[in-house]
């Protein structure tokens, strides 16, 4: 065997050796800071009650917000500039105080278009509170247990218990003819924690143990039972999950945003196999630095001009203002593909075509009927501008995305 594969190998199996010697005697901490971060793997991240939320709303398209309630409701609303009107279930959980009164006001307005808004915390930003006529105090707990209970007779299980928990939080105050009460605390039916709060033509679910919806409490036992019979009193509507405070790292806690890599480097086989390939590949370049054959000349390919050519001209049509000329083009070249792609007959542009478009693409048939009812549209105006371009860009985009 060759003698530099001999000594590669050594040094492999030493290494080796090394990693598992450490991983098994080094003391591992567990970090039990309360992030609720969609992506965070920890006890207190939301990772799989955020991965469980499709299977729960089947069939509903779950959006993740990483912009204040007050910018992607403004945005995403009838007057808005957004690409869809935002309809469904908003789902916050934890760290609610980053709400403005801007984001509280924007919350009720989506509620009260026959939207649902869901939020779970320990308490609520001032502004709800008062807006919704409530008071929350909060009780100290024996052995740090808090039992939780449904009101309704047929949801399961009867109680939950909640460990690692100093304190409970519960409604001292709220409008018993007007809010329903759905879950209580310790089976006292003084200590409401779980509100429905009727608001114009939508609802709001006011909720006061976020831990539930966490890893640790969601793989314990079948404590994931509370969490679905929680859930079930939403509808099944599309869901805009709020991520705004956990997309960075703040004082709630780490979201695990540093690097691509640095979740590979928590994990300690994963982090060992990287060491390992860095300095096999380090002792490969060092054993096989002596060149073997003569330095090849490089030789400079052609340079293939079609893309500086077609940049060259697509700058003279937009500088020139020709929105019309570059609309007709882009309609022509997309109804080209689709013909020579779908083998599809481009003359009618209807209902029948977009159907079969929509089967023939595999499309949301939704992207199709925008994008032809976009072209269509455009074929009826006469005087084109810059955002009418830009627009159909966008929904050719879409299409193919």
């Amino acid at each position: 065997m060759n003698k530099t594969l001999v000594i590669i190998l050594l040094i492999a199996a030493t290494i080796i050796t090394i990693a598992v010697t450490v991983d098994y005697s080094r003391n591992r901490t567990v970090d039990w800071t309360e992030s609720y971060n969609e992506k965070s793997n920890k006890p207190y991240g939301v990772s799989v009650f955020y991965k469980e939320l499709p299977k729960l709303f089947d069939g509903q398209h779950l959006k993740t917000i990483y912009y204040s309630p007050y910018n992607y409701f403004y945005a995403n609303s009838e007057d808005g500039y957004g690409d869809h009107i935002a309809e469904g279930n908003y789902i916050l959980i934890g760290n609610s105080d980053y709400l403005e009164l801007a984001d509280v006001e924007e919350l009720l307005i989506f509620a009260g278009r026959g939207n649902t808004l869901f939020m779970s915390d320990y308490t609520f930003p001032k502004s709800l509170l008062d807006t919704l006529n409530l008071t929350i105090k909060g009780i100290k707990t024996q052995d740090s247990i808090v039992e939780l209970n449904f009101v309704h007779p047929q949801l399961k299980p009867k109680n939950t218990l909640i460990d690692k928990s100093d304190s409970a939080s519960y409604f001292s105050r709220f409008e018993a003819e007007n809010h329903k009460t759905l879950g209580y605390l310790n089976h006292d039916l003084n200590l409401i924690n779980f509100l429905e709060i009727p608001f114009e033509d939508g609802k709001i679910f006011l909720h006061l143990e976020p831990k539930v919806f966490t890893n640790y409490n969601i793989l314990k036992d079948d404590r994931y039972l509370y969490t679905e019979g929680v859930l079930s009193y939403l509808p099944n509507q599309n869901i805009y999950f709020d991520s705004f405070t956990k997309f960075f790292d703040s004082h709630y806690g780490d979201a695990e945003e540093k690097s691509n890599l640095s979740w590979f480097l928590q994990q300690t086989s994963f982090k060992w196999a990287w060491y390992l390939a860095l300095l096999l590949t380090f002792l490969f370049m060092v054993f096989n630095a002596k060149r073997r054959q003569r330095i090849i000349p490089i030789i400079k390919p052609l340079e293939n001009t079609t893309v500086g050519f077609v940049k060259t001209i697509s700058n003279l049509y937009f500088e020139t203002q020709d929105h019309k000329n570059l609309i007709d083009k882009k309609i022509t070249y997309f109804l080209e593909k689709i013909r020579s792609d779908y083998n599809l007959d481009t003359t009618i542009l209807n209902e029948e075509f977009i159907t079969k478009l929509s089967q023939k693409s595999g499309k949301n048939i939704e992207t199709v009927k925008k994008t032809i009812n976009f072209i269509n549209w455009l074929r009826t105006k006469n005087e084109f501008f810059e955002d009418n371009l830009l627009k159909l860009n966008r929904h050719i985009e879409e299409f193919y995305s």
